[in-house]
């Protein structure tokens, strides 16, 4: 369920300063929404995987407090980054 190394690597590119770049809040937060993205999937063909869900809450929670920090240290980046990955509505 995990994603592919040639996609986890266009986003490290696409959101990161360099191809190394894997520990900045932008790109772990992108990895994490690509990660939710197919476990929603995963989690809507498949109802009783009880696991996936949990696994899929977990992983929000990370990323909204990745977001919470970026708020709060970097708000013009967080501003982009939101909008970039279209997370609020």
């Amino acid at each position: 369920m995990a994603l592919t190394k040639e996609h986890t690597a266009s986003v490290v590119a696409k959101h990161g300063s360099n191809e190394k770049d894997t520990g900045h809040a932008h790109v772990q937060i992108a990895l994490l929404t690509e990660r939710i993205k197919q476990l929603t999937e995963h989690c809507k063909t498949h109802p009783k995987d009880k696991s996936s869900n949990r696994g899929l809450l977990v992983l929000v929670g990370q990323r909204r407090r990745l977001l919470k920090y970026l708020q709060r240290t970097n708000l013009e980046g967080y501003r982009a980054l939101i909008k970039e990955l279209g997370l609020r509505k």
